[in-house]
């Protein structure tokens, strides 16, 4: 963790000036974990992308079964088949969620770390008078950084490659 601790603090020192180091630092270690868990959510579509053709497969060949029963007005087929089909969206539906939260799980130790560093300081909001603390500033600056992320990472080489292959999923999906 004190190799961790040293890479980070450097985020905190860029400029010399403490105020600024710190909304600096505070934004550069939220865009890491931007780049931490979009990196996360590439590998883990990479390991669960035939589990994910399956699932999706299964899903549209049923409500294809359900389409064809209900218009020959068979009742009982197309219950079934919905009900198969429900569950089968229940299981696409869970496991593209669960590859959308492995991009959260960065935050988490981040915030850790910046608890042990910043617990004690709080950040007077401008015109209001109030101040904030770590916890709250990193959130504005992850936010920030997401949106960020978002624009440049088709400029990104391996990034571009992600994006390229979820294209290509979702067309043939």
């Amino acid at each position: 963790m004190q190799f961790l601790d040293a890479i980070l603090i450097t985020f905190f020192g860029l400029t010399g000036h403490p105020l600024l180091d710190y909304y600096l630092g505070t934004f550069l270690l939220a865009l890491l974990t931007v780049l931490v868990g979009e990196f996360t959510i590439s590998l883990v579509f990479r390991v669960n992308r035939s589990h994910l053709e399956k699932l999706n497969s299964r899903y549209q060949d049923l409500s294809q079964l359900s389409a064809e029963a209900l218009k020959r007005g068979d009742k009982e087929n197309y219950k079934a088949c919905n009900k198969e089909g429900n569950e089968a969206f229940g299981q696409l539906f869970f496991n593209k969620f669960g590859l959308s939260a492995a991009s959260l799980w960065p935050i988490f130790f981040a915030l850790a770390w910046m608890q042990e560093r910043f617990s004690e300081i709080g950040l007077p909001l401008p015109w209001l008078g109030w101040e904030i603390n770590y916890f709250f500033f990193f959130l504005l600056c992850y936010i920030l950084a997401r949106i960020f992320f978002g624009r440049i990472k088709r400029k990104l080489p391996y990034f571009k490659g992600i994006h390229q292959s979820l294209l290509t999923y979702e067309k043939k999906m």
